[in-house]
């Protein structure tokens, strides 16, 4: 887990003083579900190109 001390940029962007918990939790959790997508993109571009890999390892086994 990172230091508070280095999660101070992304704190100060989601606090709000108007907010009873101390930040703006509609933008916290839109902040989450943005970078979940991106996860979930480049996990399925992997999972693309290894599958790629495997056939193409498959197919070459096939042939010899």
């Amino acid at each position: 887990m990172r230091a508070k001390k280095e999660l101070l940029e992304i704190i100060e962007q989601i606090a709000s003083s108007e907010s009873p918990v101390g930040m703006d939790a509609v933008y916290v959790h839109a902040l989450i579900l943005d970078k979940l997508q991106a996860i979930e993109k480049r996990l399925t571009l992997l999972e693309t190109k290894l599958q790629d890999q495997i056939s193409e390892e498959n197919a070459t086994n096939d042939q010899a």
